[in-house]
């Protein structure tokens, strides 16, 4: 934690350093499909299908029109599902761990050229702040809620993707999010299988389609 601390700080440094116009942000709208698992938490294990929707600010950062901040605010689902294909017919394959977040990314995003429409690519940190949790159908009672199976309500994650955007005000992108926190701490105390006193990695493959107002 020390490590990723320190990391967020320098770069953050790094960002503040350079030459940030704010006068020129632009504001924009995203929404998109995430496809998340959780990697050494339940089992059967398998991905869930959820949606992410909120606002964005790009901020040009130096004289160039090349490279920007992006801060994201957005209602963000993750979490699992049981549905391992090696798991049909079993108890939990229909399991649903749904872990929904306001999430604020801030991503450091470069275009490749200063050219209207041109590819992207984007790196930074995620802050997810959970604000609901659903258990169904859970394989085992420790998966619940009110045994080891509650969420934290903080984790971090850092991202990275690559998009497209035409004439910089509408942008695919296509993002992996990999968890740097604990999703499920209490479950390390359940000594329930191997795995149990390994971290619980939040991981969100995701597709977004973005509008930037003028």
């Amino acid at each position: 934690m020390k490590k990723i601390l320190l990391a967020s700080a320098l770069a953050f440094s790094l960002m503040a350093s350079a030459q940030i116009d704010f006068r020129n942000t632009r504001f924009g709208l995203t929404a998109g499909v995430n496809n998340s698992r959780v990697k050494n938490a339940h089992n059967p294990s398998g991905g869930r299908f959820a949606f992410q929707g909120g606002v964005l600010a790009l901020i040009p950062m130096g004289s160039s029109n090349q490279f920007f901040l992006q801060p994201e605010v957005v209602y963000y689902g993750a979490g699992e599902s049981g549905k391992d294909k090696d798991a049909k017919g079993m108890q939990g394959y229909n399991a649903m761990y749904a872990n929904n977040y306001i999430s604020v990314p801030v991503s450091f995003k470069g275009y490749f050229s200063e050219a209207e429409s041109e590819f992207f690519g984007q790196i930074g940190p995620r802050f997810n702040f959970l604000i609901d949790q659903k258990v169904t159908d859970e394989s085992r009672e420790i998966y619940r809620t009110d045994r080891f199976g509650k969420a934290k309500s903080f984790n971090f994650a850092l991202g990275a993707g690559i998009g497209y955007s035409y004439k910089r005000q509408l942008e695919l992108t296509l993002k992996y999010d990999f968890g740097l926190s604990n999703t499920y701490p209490d479950l390390d105390e359940s000594k329930i299988d191997p795995n149990s006193a390994k971290k619980k990695s939040e991981q969100v493959l995701s597709l977004s389609l973005s509008y930037i107002f003028k």
